[in-house]
């Protein structure tokens, strides 16, 4: 069975798509790998014949090499369905299982929506949540992270980096301030895997949520890191897989893939991500020096090296994406797990924006099939699209003379 190169299809549908951060294609090598355990290799890794051994050998080799990705031992990584679930058993279950030190936990006010929620349950069940503030960059400063630790602080939530405007967080930092306190520190990884190192034996992150897609792998597939020593209490109930943490037969092809995929990052991140630097500066430079009234949201320096989030004053994100979209443009307004709500992002909000320029933001995120044309095709519709939507907007009052 051929595998159709990702690439090639987005060119004969005559796509340009530039938002790898809500969903990437998954490597034809990776389906290559994943193929034979649909219909030849199908054992189950609980069955205690000859077939389910060897889909327990596959299930180990694969959790070994998904964790040599990021420094972890095999035994530290639980396979789950997603990022999100993940981050429900480390933020859940951390603090179910750990109440007794205490019933405060700490996250930042730019965190991914799936925290967010969670921090709202936590609330509901007798928790206290803090939330810090990011400054204008979307950044967490340490030492405002410090001033709300009590006596009664269990964990700290921070993300490595952010899923809309790119900004990476102290991590390192937050990990070292943490760092003997009996506190523990999960980090959602997201949108950081894959494109920074990521190596929990030299930063001492104690739970961090992955997914399988965002490493080019299947979706529907995340894991979870648990620091050896580090108690969580499993949020989901059943036959005791994963070492109790997750019960359920584990997807042994999407596991199969997500090593796959993780494999080929080793072995191509070190050339990939000056690719994709390259690609996302220069949107950048043309963005802020051909369209007037456009400012970058998130760091300059300190970001994913694919991620441009921008803000055009008196245009509606929304607009412009339906507008690109027209145009064989897929770009974003920010996270796909919360633009259905049309409210403008927190995070940009958090960073200081008013609601209306929160409101005209624009993601592009850049991966494995963007090439340097893409830019050049994107420059060529955008300036248009904001031109016209802004000639529409009773918002916008141009700053060029009459």
């Amino acid at each position: 069975m051929s595998v159709s190169d990702p690439g090639e299809t987005l060119a004969r549908q005559d796509i340009v798509y530039a938002d790898y951060q809500s969903a990437k294609p998954v490597d034809p090598r990776v389906v290559a790998a994943m193929l034979p355990y649909f219909t030849e290799k199908f054992g189950n890794a609980a069955s205690l014949h000859g077939v389910g051994d060897a889909a327990t050998a596959a299930l180990e080799n694969a959790r070994t090499r998904v964790a040599r990705f990021f420094g972890a031992e095999p035994k530290e990584i639980v396979f789950t369905s997603g990022a999100t679930e993940a981050s429900n058993l480390a933020i859940i279950g951390y603090a179910l299982r750990n109440r007794r030190k205490g019933d405060h936990v700490i996250i930042s006010e730019a965190e991914h929506v799936s925290i967010l929620n969670i921090a709202k349950y936590l609330e509901k069940n007798g928790f206290r949540v803090t939330r810090v503030p990011i400054d204008l960059y979307g950044r967490v400063s340490p030492k405002k992270l410090r001033a709300r630790i009590t006596d009664e602080t269990i964990l700290v939530s921070v993300q490595w980096a952010s899923t809309e405007i790119g900004t990476e967080q102290p991590i390192g930092e937050i990990a070292e301030l943490l760092t003997g306190s009996g506190i523990a520190l999960h980090s959602d990884a997201v949108a950081a895997e894959g494109l920074v190192p990521i190596d929990t034996s030299a930063v001492p992150v104690s739970l961090l949520s992955l997914s399988s897609n965002d490493l080019y792998g299947p979706r529907g597939l995340g894991a979870l890191y648990v620091r050896q020593g580090v108690q969580v209490a499993p949020v989901l109930l059943g036959g005791g897989q994963e070492r109790g943490l997750r019960s359920g037969s584990e997807d042994l092809a999407s596991i199969v893939g997500m090593a796959a995929a993780a494999d080929i990052l080793i072995a191509e991140m070190g050339a990939e991500v000056p690719r994709l630097r390259a690609i996302r500066d220069r949107l950048v430079e043309r963005v802020l020096t051909e369209i007037p009234d456009a400012h970058l949201n998130g760091h300059r320096e300190q970001r994913m090296p694919n991620n441009a989030h921008f803000r055009f004053e008196g245009v509606e994100g929304e607009a412009m994406v339906l507008s690109l979209r027209d145009q064989g443009i897929a770009a974003a307004t920010g996270s796909a797990c919360s633009s259905k709500t049309l409210e403008p992002s927190h995070t940009l909000l958090s960073c200081g924006l008013l609601h209306e320029e929160a409101h005209g933001s624009l993601e592009f995120t850049f991966g494995r099939w963007s090439r340097a044309a893409d830019v050049e095709r994107i420059m060529a519709a955008l300036p248009g699209v904001i031109a016209r939507l802004r000639s529409l907007s009773p918002l916008y009052k141009t700053t060029t003379p009459a």
